[in-house]
């Protein structure tokens, strides 16, 4: 009786030089793979880091339409504009800073 170990040896030994390379290389593949998937390429990080400003960006000219709207009724005399007017200048004064100035 031939022992099961010495069998797929033979079996291992008797099939075509591929298969037994693909079969051993591929838990380098899978690992590559699922590397590749966990790491972030710099083009990447500066798409993303393109669409986070874009996006201050579209938040800080919404702010400013809406801080002329309000201003023009605070001038009207609406307190509550004012109010509102006063929130929405602090928060586009916190946000200036994260956005980059273009050299002209």
């Amino acid at each position: 009786m031939i022992r099961p170990s010495i069998a797929a040896a033979s079996a291992a030994f008797l099939l075509s030089g591929c298969i037994v390379a693909d079969v051993v290389t591929a838990p380098v593949k899978v690992a590559a793979g699922t590397i590749d998937l966990l790491t972030e390429s710099q083009a990447e990080k500066d798409e993303k880091r393109g669409r986070e400003l874009r996006k201050r960006e579209e938040r800080l000219g919404k702010l400013e339409r809406d801080y002329a709207k309000q201003l023009r009724k605070c001038d009207e005399g609406d307190a509550k504009e004012c109010a509102k007017a006063r929130a929405t200048w602090n928060e586009m004064e916190a946000l200036r800073p994260t956005i980059p100035v273009e050299p002209d």
